[in-house]
């Protein structure tokens, strides 16, 4: 594999926020944060025009004299065919015009409330020292001497108390992707500080998460020492580590699984674990987060310049062409992700190189980092697992990279192939509607609001070029509707959103009173096992849904269906955005109407 792109400056794009005869803006359809890409470093389209020169196939040196012979029939087939023309334009306009049952009801004038809770779910997922203006009342500080206190911050995954580092960059590229594309729609429903907020929490977070070789931290000081004293070996096993990349894969063991404690009352031991440079997947990842955050605090050129500079120094080292060096999933090695594969097993990561290095693009407008991810986007094709294929969510980046970089990368043919496979004859859906894109794996709604975000983005996309675009592009509302009630239970599986919702989201924060009482392992045990709603509400957390039967048991300790993850609420988040439209209220669903 080649190395990395250099900084040279004659590589560098030029920044624009708006260019009206601009080609391909990028990253945003906003046109905010976007850059200019010169067309004369890629292949031209060829003129429409320059096909009038073709020659025909056809030969014509043959002339048709037609004579008509009867003129009734002749009438008679003009009156026909203008009938079947006017019938056709009927149904047409029908089509176009009458409610389509697909959409079922539309959107929601409630989608703006609906994404201010969603947005509340980060804040009740955030681990270190709170702001004293906490939104969340039922959370305080923990985690506070994660990594020996140098691993402080970030947000824990799910209903348990570990913070994964692989789901946190996705989650962070995917809220700054939706902020770059959407921020004015943010701005005006008052919600783009909050999400910068989070998406800052998340940032800062994983800058720590990589500690290049001639750096050291106290968790890593750390990791060492316990390393040499477990195994017993000497100060050249130290050197040789205190030589190596580092990359924090996880924080917390089997006492975050076993023990159902709030975070703030932990008491037992949070093991740290690391990988080094050969880890691509999560160092493509982090790349990717770090690049999309820093066009989102562009205005802070301090914060943001730091954020690249870490994503550069990255993309430099998982990418680099050394003897010995091997790149790699950083669930691949036992002492590295063995924990982490039960929850987050990566199964490639070539696609992972590929989404950081077009990330690093649209932020720096370096082309090398477009060549790149051009060069090595047929390999990353080539591994993906066949389960996947035109499906976004952590495991897989192929389908958001065909769609942010479909002018350059990809034909618009290629995403309208996968974006017409949501909305297929032949795609499998539950008797209610809800597509299984992963019929063996649960929490089918992850993927429904990934495949939802990315269709309307599409779309959006297509109108900004003035393309005509496909017929299936914005075409998948009808997955929202479902999850906020539009199903054969007759529930939103939004805690919060409408009378019917989850009350017993597995969540330890959420399921235990907060009383200012210390509760241990076996008192929060009970409180898994009790059949009593939850006493505080995870507002706007989006569970894991029903299954291929549309049932869904609202059941604390069944996680398969009453679990919230931050990846798949970053999906919600970013749907929900997407499909609100402040231009036109009609067109949305009520909120009545759905529960």
């Amino acid at each position: 594999m080649d190395a990395g792109p250099t900084s040279d400056t004659k590589n560098n794009i030029t920044y624009v926020h708006s260019i009206s005869h601009a080609g391909r803006l990028l990253p945003s359809s906003s046109r905010w944060n976007s850059i200019e890409i010169d067309y004369n470093l890629l292949p031209q389209p060829r003129d429409p025009s320059d096909y009038e020169s073709l020659p025909s196939r056809f030969s014509k040196s043959v002339d048709f004299n037609l004579t008509v012979t009867n003129k009734d029939l002749l009438k008679r087939f003009i009156f026909t065919a203008s009938t079947f023309v006017s019938l056709a334009v009927v149904l047409y306009l029908l089509a176009r015009f009458l409610p389509n049952k697909q959409h079922h009801r539309g959107l929601s004038k409630n989608l703006t409330a609906t994404l201010q809770d969603a947005l509340l779910f980060f804040d009740a997922q955030k681990s270190g020292v709170l702001p004293k203006d906490n939104i969340v009342k039922f959370r305080g500080d923990s985690g506070l001497l994660d990594g020996n206190a140098s691993l402080v911050g970030g947000f824990y995954d799910s209903g348990n108390n570990i913070k994964f580092s692989f789901p946190t960059a996705y989650t962070i590229t995917l809220l700054s992707w939706s902020v770059i594309e959407y921020h004015k729609k943010y701005e005006d429903i008052g919600e783009l500080d909050h999400i910068k907020n989070i998406i800052k929490w998340g940032s800062d977070y994983l800058l720590k998460l990589f500690i290049p070789s001639n750096e050291t931290s106290p968790a890593s000081s750390t990791l060492i020492s316990q390393f040499i004293c477990e195994f017993e070996f000497g100060p050249n096993v130290q050197r040789i580590l205190e030589d190596t990349d580092i990359l924090y894969v996880k924080v917390g063991g089997d006492d975050d699984i076993s023990c159902w404690q709030r975070p703030e009352d932990m008491r037992y031991k949070r093991p740290v674990f690391s990988c080094d440079e050969t880890a691509s997947d999560l160092g493509g990842e982090i790349i990717a987060a770090l690049s999309a955050a820093s066009l989102v605090f562009k205005e802070d050129g301090k914060y943001s310049t730091s954020l690249m500079k870490m994503a550069t120094e990255l993309f430099d080292i998982v990418t680099k062409e050394e003897a010995g060096f091997v790149q790699g999933t950083y669930t691949m090695k036992d002492g590295c992700g063995a924990q982490a594969r039960q929850f987050y097993n990566s199964t490639g990561y070539k696609d992972e190189l590929v989404w950081g290095g077009t990330w690093l693009f649209f932020a720096t407008g370096n082309t090398s980092y477009l060549r790149y991810a051009t060069e090595y986007l047929v390999m990353a094709e080539e591994e993906e697992l066949s389960v996947d294929k035109g499906v976004f969510y952590w495991n897989n980046k192929l389908p958001a990279i065909a769609v942010c970089s479909q002018s350059f990368i990809l034909s618009t043919n290629n995403v309208d192939s996968f974006m017409c496979s949501y909305l297929s004859p032949l795609a499998r859906k539950t008797q209610g509607g809800l597509i299984f894109l992963k019929p063996d794996h649960y929490a089918p709604l992850e993927y429904a609001v990934m495949a939802s975000f990315l269709s309307s983005l599409y779309g959006d996309y297509l109108d900004l070029l003035h393309r005509s675009g496909s017929s299936c592009a914005d075409g998948t509302s009808f997955l929202v509707s479902y999850i906020l009630g539009d199903n054969p239970m007759k529930m939103s599986y939004v805690v919060g959103f409408g009378n019917n919702y989850p009350k017993h989201a597995h969540h330890r924060g959420a399921s235990i009173p907060w009383d200012n009482q210390w509760h241990s392992c076996a008192q929060g045990s009970a409180w898994l096992n009790s059949k009593q709603p939850n006493p505080n509400e995870l507002f706007g957390a989006m569970v894991r849904g029903p299954d291929r039967d549309d049932v869904f048991l609202d059941e604390r300790d069944k996680p398969w269906f009453t679990e919230p993850t931050i990846s798949s609420n970053a999906g919600l988040v970013a749907a929900l955005i997407a499909l609100l439209d402040l231009r036109n209220p009609s067109s949305t669903l009520n909120r009545a109407d759905l529960l």
